[in-house]
């Protein structure tokens, strides 16, 4: 197959030619493996490969095997385990420990025929909205190099856009799904707490904030990979209601006229970039000209209280997996093994009383009823993604010693997205805009809880009606 050909379809369209005959799995492995060795010296997407463990794989995957067989695919290098690789969840520490067994969700993408073949850059812990690990070094914009990919799916969010698969699976605590997709121009939606599940050795993952899905070049790709992925498994503490139809159905279908709730605003002493209110406002209008209601109106919650909580769920869970990899290895962390961010978060983790850790969670879940309740009058909730086109590399320095001052800039720079994590709602970063200097700039729509056919509806009609590209190196290779 040659790379033009690979870089013109889609996870689903490559899916349709194995189906049908017309190109094998293991063609489509060679395409992804050259397209990696041809980019990734560039954008430093993946970090683990896993040549060996999809050649094998290989054997078991046939023409109908699956809904997805032959798709080259890559896991984020954090919580998802293959049995036999190690996932170093991007950090020094952590990451010599080999899983024996595969986490629920792995398992079912690996039955749906998809063949993994490597492991994506992820930050430590997953523990910042860049991809700038200590022990990989960083993942870069393939828009601009110099430019952060996004996180804590910085990895993924890069090697769909350079053309090295086009689909890739990412997880979303804060943000991560979402703000790597802005940031690398590709579609990255966050399913409701509860729709994949975190089995089988978690039942939830931070409190249930952190939810497992994919960033893709496509919007049916997204609902494909879900249709696969999603339901509950057994053991599950709970599971989100099942949806009506399948989400691939939902695309191209019509969202009729949606009531849009749109607001950019921030709280006191964030400023937004220009470029993103501009962005912003065209997306507004556009909703509208497709005949959409947009009212500017915002759920009332408390924002301050809800941050706060976020940051303490995360901060206790930090010092619990550490913990847990420290029993395994036999040892505690050695100075430096840590990036400094890390460490403060896992002292205060530490420090977090079993009573406040509760009181967090009840926090984050009256946000949930007071953000829930708004959507009983709105179907979409429209927001910016981030408040900041993607900044220089080194600008969110996650092995600074100032832990205040990386919080500031990190809540300053994506005070959008954690809401949604907070309340367990679906939301997605749809491509829209550009900065002045061409990289891109995502919004965010958000539904209600279980609602994901809205958001994959309303997406494809925006991709549709606005549809978005590639970067150049990738475009430039499509093209040749």
């Amino acid at each position: 197959m040659q790379e033009s050909e690979y870089l013109a379809h889609d996870a689903t369209g490559l899916a349709a030619l194995v189906a049908a005959g017309e190109v094998s799995p293991a063609e489509l492995l060679d395409a992804a493996l050259a397209r990696t060795a041809e980019v990734n010296p560039v954008v430093n997407a993946v970090v683990h490969p896993m040549e060996a463990q999809a050649r094998a794989q290989l054997a078991t995957v046939t023409p109908g095997s699956g809904p997805l067989a032959g798709v080259p695919y890559l896991l984020k290098d954090l919580t998802a385990m293959y049995a036999g690789v190690p996932t170093s969840h991007g950090s020094r520490f952590l990451g010599d420990v080999l899983p024996d067994y595969d986490t629920e969700v792995v398992a079912r993408l690996k039955a749906a025929g998809l063949v993994i073949f490597g492991k994506t850059n992820t930050p430590e812990l997953g523990g910042a909205p860049t991809t700038e690990p200590q022990r990989f070094g960083p993942a870069r914009n393939p828009w601009h190099t110099g430019h952060s990919t996004g996180g804590s799916s910085g990895g993924s969010a890069a090697a769909v856009a350079a053309g090295i698969v086009p689909a890739c699976h990412a997880t979303d605590g804060g943000g991560s799904i979402r703000i790597p997709a802005s940031c690398c121009g590709v579609f990255g939606l966050k399913p409701s707490r509860g729709r994949n599940p975190a089995g089988p050795r978690l039942g939830e993952i931070w409190a249930g904030m952190s939810a497992e899905h994919a960033v893709t070049r496509t919007v049916r790709d997204s609902a494909a990979l879900l249709d696969v992925t999603s339901g509950p498994a057994v053991g599950d503490p709970y599971a989100c209601p099942p949806p009506v139809r399948p989400f691939a159905a939902e695309v191209g279908r019509d969202p009729g006229r949606l009531r849009i709730a749109a607001s950019a605003a921030v709280a006191d002493g964030i400023t937004v970039h220009p470029d993103v209110l501009a962005t912003f406002a065209e997306a507004v209008a556009h909703l509208r000209g497709l005949g959409h209601e947009v009212d500017e109106v915002a759920p009332a919650y408390d924002a301050t209280a809800t941050s706060a909580a976020v940051v303490k769920i995360i901060a206790v869970n930090y010092a619990r997996s550490i913990a847990r990899h420290a029993a395994v290895k036999g040892r505690e962390p050695e100075p430096g093994e840590l990036e400094r961010v890390i460490e403060r978060r896992r002292a205060v983790g530490r420090a977090v009383p079993a009573t406040e850790y509760v009181e967090a969670v009840e926090t984050i879940h009256r946000a949930g009823r007071d953000v829930g309740a708004f959507l009983g009058t709105y179907d979409v909730i429209l927001r910016p993604t981030v408040a900041q086109p993607p900044p220089p590399l080194g600008y969110l320095d996650m092995n600074a010693e100032d832990l205040d001052g990386f919080l500031t800039r990190l809540w300053s720079y994506i005070p959008y997205t954690s809401v949604f994590n907070a309340t367990g709602l679906p939301a997605a970063s749809v491509p829209f805009g550009r900065s002045a200097d061409g990289l891109p700039l995502g919004i965010q729509l958000a539904a209600r809880y279980g609602d994901e056919a809205t958001l994959f509806r309303l997406a494809a009609q925006i991709e549709a009606t606005r549809p978005w590209s590639l970067p150049p190196m990738t475009v430039g290779a499509v093209r040749a």
